[in-house]
């Protein structure tokens, strides 16, 4: 019989720690340090980006993805990012999260600067602010699936008790109350999925962050999984964003952009960006 989540606490803050983190946000800082935080910010904006770029080293050469880029996410919107592969549509998104830094620009939730906290500041901000939810689920599967969901309030120092009974609510949430138990590997791709919603959402964040969340599904469980995103947008109030080559997805959505050659613009079923050259630097 398997042991109880809470007896294998322990083992799992000292054996699990860096990886874990290194697994939830891949390109960010593996240190999280506590930190005082800020007052809930004024409102405005969920999300807000001012001349923002990046820009990569190729080798001799330098490689810009995006530059002067200007976005607004309303409070509750649910918002599509489309465009073609290698469009720079992860980039953004890894940006918006705080898991990477930009090489121009400055990013704001509310009135809060986030381009220019330090790295542990923004790991805390991070963990307790924003859901992840990845393609590839990214869950340890030497874990059980509570035990997966439990691993970001572990990170922030929550009792392993009150760790366990959050998980358990938010697998209950995503109709998989009977395989909080099973390891990660004995689930199916869209349960997975699912896990990794429960995931994202432990720690009751106010933006989710979607990459391609159906890219590696069937049609069918993708169907179900965009039904649930809905659901739970509208139940947990939040602000999101998905990144998706499903356009039948996006179209659901609030508002669809579509980033292409450095610019992001309103996206419009039937037209070519091709036909659509200029780089309009209002907000979108």
């Amino acid at each position: 019989m398997r042991a109880a989540a809470g007896s294998r606490i322990p083992f799992l803050l000292i054996a699990s720690r860096t990886l874990v983190h290194a697994l939830l946000c891949p390109r960010a800082s593996l240190r999280i340090e506590k930190v005082e935080t800020s007052p809930e910010p004024e409102p405005g904006p969920a999300i807000r980006t001012v001349g923002l770029g990046k820009r990569y080293r190729s080798g001799d050469n330098e490689v810009a993805v995006f530059s002067d880029l200007n976005l607004q996410v309303e409070p509750g919107e649910r918002l599509a990012l489309v465009g073609e592969s290698g469009a720079g549509k992860s980039t953004l998104l890894y940006l918006l999260g705080g898991l990477d830094r930009p090489s121009a620009g400055t990013i704001y939730f509310h009135h809060k600067e986030i381009t220019v906290i330090s790295d542990a500041e923004l790991a805390e901000f991070r963990n307790r602010t924003i859901g992840f939810v990845w393609q590839n689920h990214s869950l340890l599967p030497e874990f059980s699936a509570q035990e997966n969901v439990m691993m970001p309030l572990l990170i922030r120092g929550v009792p392993g008790a009150e760790a366990a009974a959050r998980a358990q609510a938010r697998l209950d949430e995503v109709g998989l109350r009977s395989r909080a138990g099973h390891r990660a590997g004995e689930l199916s791709g869209g349960e997975q999925q699912r896990v990794a919603l429960a995931r994202a959402l432990v720690s009751d964040p106010e933006v989710l962050l979607a990459d391609e969340p159906t890219g590696n599904l069937d049609f069918r469980t993708g169907e179900m999984i965009m039904s649930l995103l809905a659901d739970l947008h509208r139940s947990h109030r939040l602000t999101s964003i998905y990144v998706t080559h499903n356009l039948a997805f996006a179209a659901r959505c609030d508002r669809v952009l579509e980033l292409d050659r450095g610019a992001v613009r309103p996206w419009r079923e039937g037209t070519s960006s091709e036909n659509d050259a200029s780089k309009d630097r209002e907000y979108v």
